[in-house]
């Protein structure tokens, strides 16, 4: 059989999975910390399934979410506010900030927060920060409270997004989409840059 009959009798599916497989982010993951309404949910994972983030994790210490992650794709409310992203996106949920943490850090990840105050012990604008460390995840906090102070201590630095209305907020699903597009554009690039470096000079 032939690599274009294999081709042409792959699912529409398989294909689109194919062709998006170069663009995914690698060892990016986003966190969302105690997030309340399972709408918001769907919609980060949706942002995160759209703009390529290899996973998401939930602290989610009220439990409301089951643990095993084919159960949660069976979940409709999940299912319907992700538009089915939720088949195609790895979540795995903790119980806590503290395990989730530990966790990253035992896999040598480095977290970064997001908020619109100087919480961290750094603080960077959105587009001016470095995205393309190795392993990156990326901390959204809850609703009305924010991001933890647990969080912030064990954070590279804080990314707030520049606002210039009278209402300086935005909803989760906003934020984690005007954030997602910045980190995964530069961390495509990055890897991109990376590709070519290793193939090395093109033979004329």
């Amino acid at each position: 059989m032939t690599e274009g009959t294999v081709q042409e009798n792959k699912s529409p599916v398989r294909k689109r999975a194919d062709e998006i497989k170069p663009y995914r982010c690698k060892n990016l993951i986003v966190v969302l910390e105690n997030p309340m309404d399972i709408k918001n949910i769907g919609t980060v994972i949706r942002n995160v399934n759209a703009l390529g983030v290899e996973k998401t994790y939930i602290v989610d210490s009220r439990k409301s979410l089951p643990d095993d992650w084919e159960e949660m794709r069976e979940r409709k409310s999940l299912s319907k506010t992700s538009v089915s992203a939720i088949k195609w996106s790895f979540v795995k949920r903790f119980d806590s900030t503290e395990e989730c943490l530990k966790h990253l850090e035992n896999n040598r990840f480095t977290s970064v927060v997001t908020s619109p105050h100087v919480k961290g012990k750094r603080n960077e604008v959105l587009h001016e920060a470095d995205y393309t460390m190795p392993r990156l995840a990326v901390w959204f906090g809850n609703e009305s409270r924010g991001i933890s102070d647990e969080a912030v201590a064990s954070s590279e630095f804080c990314v707030s997004i520049p606002m210039f209305g009278m209402i300086e907020s935005l909803n989760l699903g906003t934020t984690t989409g005007i954030v997602l597009y910045e980190i995964t554009k530069q961390r495509r690039e990055y890897q991109e840059k990376y590709k070519r470096a290793n193939r090395g000079p093109s033979v004329k």
